[in-house]
């Protein structure tokens, strides 16, 4: 008999950075917490982790996006 468990259970990738920032930042809160039972902080760490490879590899593509749109160099932004 097996058991599927939701620890191993692929979820869908986030529709946006902005979504899997929001995820990430709620799943951090209910970590921090510690009210979470060992299975699902165990669960909570890995789509953690599946969603800050998101994150970051969104920002990389940007990032190169970015270079090319200025000739091969990143600038460094001066904002208001």
């Amino acid at each position: 008999m097996t058991k599927t468990s939701t620890t191993t259970q692929k979820r869908a990738a986030p529709a946006s950075y902005e979504e899997a920032l929001a995820e990430l930042e709620r799943l951090v809160a209910s970590m921090e917490a510690g009210q979470l039972p060992l299975d699902q902080l165990l669960g909570s760490y890995q789509r953690g982790a599946e969603l800050l490879g998101y994150c970051r590899s969104r920002l990389q593509a940007v990032e190169s996006q970015v270079k090319l749109l200025e000739d091969g160099e990143l600038k460094v932004w001066e904002g208001s």
